[in-house]
């Protein structure tokens, strides 16, 4: 696994630079967020996200590249009168991502991602 530094909490979304990949998710009431890969197999790595700026949770990971499948799962109340439905039993897609990096699972599924506007 590769080493994983703190980031950046902007923008949001995964930020590729051309060493690494910035990663950056939003949520004011988490109270855990990990980071989920794929590799070509779909096995899932999870790293916990530890840092968190103005409400988004971020990490930078070296040697990660465009083509990386990814998703979250965040840890959080259930708490469904107040709008709060946490579970991190679901893989969450990142409403910010531009590209289908959903596992293969998914995409078959649910089908290809629409693109973004």
């Amino acid at each position: 696994m590769t080493a994983v530094w703190p980031g950046a909490p902007f923008p949001l979304g995964p930020t590729w630079d051309g060493e690494g990949v910035n990663f950056s998710l939003f949520s004011e009431h988490a109270e855990k967020v990990e980071l989920c890969l794929f590799d070509d197999n779909d096995n899932e790595a999870r790293i916990e996200v530890t840092e968190r700026t103005a409400f988004n949770w971020h990490c930078y990971l070296p040697g990660v590249g465009p083509g990386q499948r990814y998703g979250y799962r965040v840890y959080g109340p259930y708490e469904p009168e107040r709008g709060h439905r946490f579970n991190p039993a679901k893989l969450l897609i990142d409403p910010v991502c531009e590209g289908d990096r959903r596992p293969d699972p998914l995409r078959r599924q649910f089908g290809p991602a629409l693109p973004s506007r």
